[in-house]
């Protein structure tokens, strides 16, 4: 396959403007056992504007459970919530494969306001 054929197709800055990322902090994780692939209910704090969502992520390889707590992260807020076994989840928390194809959070490098949207 050759390297064009990969690539995706290309969209107006428009329609990148329609995905809202907001940066938000994790004040909850827990195990989900009930999940299919291994993952963890994150609780995050989006501040007064967007307020708490919850998330279900895949992310037990690369991530620690008690050290998920207090951390940022950035994830799509205005996508529909989405069933995921008993749990309800309200935001895609986004990550990116690591060499092994396991999800690294994509996080900010330094402490910025929860809430802050993604330009």
């Amino acid at each position: 396959m050759d390297q064009a054929s990969t690539r995706p197709a290309t969209i107006a800055f428009d329609d990148f403007l329609k995905v809202d990322i907001r940066v938000g902090r994790i004040v909850a994780a827990e195990p989900f056992p009930q999940a299919r692939k291994p993952a963890f209910k994150l609780t995050i704090d989006f501040g007064p504007e967007i307020g708490i969502k919850r998330s279900s992520a895949q992310i037990t390889v690369n991530h620690a459970l008690d050290a998920l707590v207090g951390s940022q992260v950035l994830a799509v807020v205005n996508f529909p919530p989405r069933q995921i076994g008993p749990f309800m989840s309200e935001v895609l928390t986004l990550g990116v494969p690591d060499a092994n194809g396991d999800v690294m959070l994509i996080r900010p490098d330094r402490e910025v306001p929860p809430g802050g949207r993604l330009y």
